[in-house]
């Protein structure tokens, strides 16, 4: 796939919610409608090792984002994603499940004796309950429109941890700092 060269205006910065990829990219991607603005770009994910992504995905600070085919298959030609824990219902802000979530790691080597890596996908789905009413596709289905196949799209979302994400971002105060810069605790002297 040739290397997306992606004109976005001035000043725009891609930071969609859970919420907006399923409602407004995943869903919208799924019923073969249209996106506005069109950004995210198709790819075969698991051909291709997370660091390759770049110039291949769409690229907001150090997080890519592109849609695939949703696949059992999660090997590349380094290693393999691995899936942690269960999935996680993307509630909409009307308290309406729309999809789901999945976390999976990246692994150099084969499964499943591969050594983890700082490498995170956030691997979003539809579910049918998240789509139109029974109704809704049975009146689709008499106008001639075939049913949407919600099980094949996946939006994904890869990130790169660092090390200072470690960091829980708590300051010391400046007593706290004095307390931590005293050599020897034994020139504290506690009341009796």
């Amino acid at each position: 796939m040739a290397d997306h060269n992606f004109n976005l205006p001035p000043g725009f910065r891609f930071y969609p919610t859970d919420e907006e990829l399923v409602v407004h990219f995943l869903h919208r991607k799924a019923a073969l409608l249209p996106c506005h603005p069109d950004v995210i770009p198709d790819l075969d994910l698991y051909p291709y090792d997370p660091w390759e992504l770049d110039g291949k995905a769409l690229s907001e600070g150090n997080q890519w984002y592109y849609f695939s085919r949703r696949t059992q298959n999660r090997n590349t030609n380094n290693g393999y994603w691995k899936a942690l824990g269960i999935d996680e219902p993307i509630i909409s802000s009307s308290g309406k499940r729309v999809g789901m979530k999945r976390f999976l790691v990246f692994y150099l080597g084969e499964a499943p004796s591969g050594i983890k890596s700082s490498w995170i996908m956030q691997e979003y789905r539809l579910t049918d309950s998240g789509s139109s009413s029974t109704s809704g596709r049975s009146s689709t289905k008499r106008r001639g429109h075939s049913k949407i196949d919600y099980s094949k799209w996946v939006v994904c979302r890869v990130s790169e941890r660092n090390s200072s994400d470690d960091d829980d971002g708590t300051e010391l105060s400046y007593l706290d700092e004095v307390f931590l810069s005293l050599d020897d605790l034994d020139e504290i002297s506690l009341p009796n």
